[in-house]
């Protein structure tokens, strides 16, 4: 019985895989076909020797938002493709943290009226 739902767990993952695959060949040779052959990031050039070292990076995230006209993609190198995962998960660490984008701890806004009854102090004199 645990045979069966590790095949069928198995056969599920493979073929999500083969999906993901296709999907990502149908998108990387067009936007390999839109764009010039240059990291958006570093600028790093790229020849046909080297061009898998070149990636489509999702500008929103999502891998099935691929627009004809490659409006979600642009071309990242290897390194600065990650660097730009970490940076999503970086921030989103800091904000399940509380930690704000200057990395101070967020605080309650202040509730404070420091000049409240300033018309009533210059009144006096």
């Amino acid at each position: 019985m645990a045979t069966d739902k590790t095949a069928r767990t198995d056969r599920l993952i493979a073929d999500a895989v083969r999906s993901r695959l296709g999907r990502e060949a149908g998108y990387r040779e067009q936007a390999l076909k839109i764009y010039p052959w240059i990291c958006g990031r570093c600028s790093r050039e790229f020849t046909q020797q080297n061009l898998r070292e070149l990636t489509v990076h999702h500008r929103n995230h999502n891998h099935d938002d691929n627009p004809s006209d490659g409006s979600n993609w642009e071309l990242l190198c290897l390194y600065c493709h990650d660097n730009e995962h970490a940076r999503q998960l970086d921030a989103e660490a800091a904000r399940l943290a509380g930690i704000n984008s200057l990395g101070s701890q967020a605080r309650a806004p202040a509730t404070a009226q420091p000049f409240a009854n300033l018309k009533d102090l210059l009144k006096r004199n």
